[in-house]
């Protein structure tokens, strides 16, 4: 590991911690000028992956789902903290699948699926541009499946 100050290649962890479910935090020690530094060591997961409809493959964008996920939830009260959160369960759902390819309609429907659960107004906006509404009765009848859920 070189230092970030010196470029030394000698270096000491001086402590390590678990930052996340497959992330690892060091805190580092440089041998040569002694200024600390953390580095962040995760695991290396196989590639995913996703189906579209027309068949072509392409490997999977978690900011591309990132992105569609804020621009349902633009101007709603959903933190960002949530929204990641999200991602992070939809990209973990992929790959319990086992397979190393997905099909982009699942993708789709799990976060709908989740959207549902965290923020209705959202949901539908993500419907309308996911399912393609052609008209006004597509909405209104995606309206009525969640109402009629709801009572």
């Amino acid at each position: 590991m070189l230092c970030p100050f010196c470029k030394h290649d000698g270096t000491k962890v001086t402590d390590s911690r678990e930052s996340s479910e497959d992330t690892i935090r060091r805190r580092r020690e440089c041998l040569e000028c002694g200024e600390r530094f953390t580095t962040y060591e995760s695991i290396e997961k196989p590639e995913l992956y996703v189906v579209k409809k027309d068949g072509v493959r392409e490997l999977f964008d978690r900011e591309k789902v990132r992105k569609g996920i804020q621009k349902a939830c633009e101007k709603r009260p959903v933190s960002m903290e949530k929204i990641d959160d999200l991602v992070i369960k939809i990209e973990r759902e992929m790959r319990e699948t086992g397979g190393r390819e997905v099909e982009a309609s699942a993708i789709g429907e799990m976060i709908m699926k989740e959207l549902k659960e965290l923020d209705q107004v959202a949901y539908i906006r993500f419907a309308s541009v996911y399912r393609s509404f052609a008209d006004i009765t597509c909405f209104e009848d995606e309206l009525k499946k969640l109402l009629n859920k709801e009572g």
